[in-house]
């Protein structure tokens, strides 16, 4: 394993996602959901897509800037820490329906997510499922879900060569205990804490397969109800409104599916130093194009 210094990058974490025509993933998934119970159940499925609204911190609709580029991400798996249903605009976080939160420890030192114990799954797959029985009844019409990790390919121009595509692993949770992890083919180990922000890249060049990692601050969280529900700096809890508010009565007989359809919409976003709208990292030599943007650009919850 090499560590690649074409892939010098100087990353300010932002957030965001997209669909794919081919989801296919050699990613290894972990954890598990409210499985052992019978039904009705509340269960959570993940969806990434490009089409959907690119949005900002705030909820709203925003544009790439002049002088960038960007391009939307093969999304493979991704994982998340917290569920809460919201009721409504002014519900403070913590004070909604809490569904799910993941395993936490302080094996690194500091109180970190547990990434040995949490949940990683793909395009269409089952995330999370509880026995709606165990659900307070009621009315939500806001969904937020903390975001802590994502796996995807993005693609890259290296000079006399041409474009070749690259994994990528990225930690966004408030702070990530790893012992070790697989970004595509290649296990990074770490066994410590690290912060939001945290990557591990992986890609083959002429048939030498190359890694490297970085560390980023900063990530942009969108949150339409921003002003009234503010949610903690770091948290990276993306927050988003159900078409139509969803009631859960008590008496359910069937299942209830919340599809968390994350926005990747020019998600992966680069300080374009030539304008060719190509992405051209440093050669280890010469100058090139730093990342300011990667992540999730959206919410857009619905339920079946």
């Amino acid at each position: 394993m090499k560590y690649f210094s074409l892939i010098l990058f100087s990353i300010i974490l932002l957030t965001s996602c997209s669909k794919d025509d081919d989801n296919s993933t050699s990613v290894p998934t972990s954890g598990s959901n409210g499985g052992g119970q019978t039904g009705p159940n509340l269960i959570f499925k993940l969806y990434f897509d490009s089409t959907l609204a690119r949005l900002d911190n705030f909820g709203n609709p925003s544009t790439i800037p002049s002088g960038n580029s960007a391009q939307s991400p093969k999304f493979h798996a991704m994982s998340a820490h917290y569920i809460e249903f919201a009721p409504d605009s002014l519900t403070q976080i913590g004070n909604g329906e809490i569904v799910y939160h993941g395993s936490e420890t302080n094996a690194g030192g500091s109180n970190a997510v547990d990434f040995d114990q949490a949940i990683v799954k793909g395009e269409g797959e089952t995330f999370y499922s509880i026995p709606l029985s165990q659900v307070t009844a009621g009315t939500y019409k806001w969904l937020r879900v903390s975001l802590t990790y994502q796996n995807y390919d993005i693609n890259y121009l290296v000079s006399g060569i041409g474009i070749q595509t690259g994994r990528l692993a990225s930690f966004v949770g408030f702070n990530n205990y790893i012992t070790n992890y697989v970004i595509n083919t290649q296990t990074v180990s770490v066994n410590n804490n690290k912060l939001q922000g945290y990557w591990g890249f992986e890609t083959s060049v002429l048939g030498t397969t190359y890694t490297s990692e970085g560390q980023s601050s900063g990530t942009t969280v969108p949150n339409p109800i921003a002003s009234t529900s503010p949610v903690p700096a770091g948290s990276c809890v993306v927050t988003g409104s159900f078409p139509t508010p969803l009631t859960i009565t008590g008496n359910e007989t069937s299942d209830i599916t919340v599809n968390i359809n994350l926005s990747t919409n020019n998600s992966f976003e680069w300080k374009d130093l030539n304008g060719d709208e190509l992405f051209e990292p440093s050669d280890g030599v010469n100058p090139g194009d730093t990342v300011v943007d990667m992540g999730l650009r959206g919410l857009f919850p619905t339920y079946q």
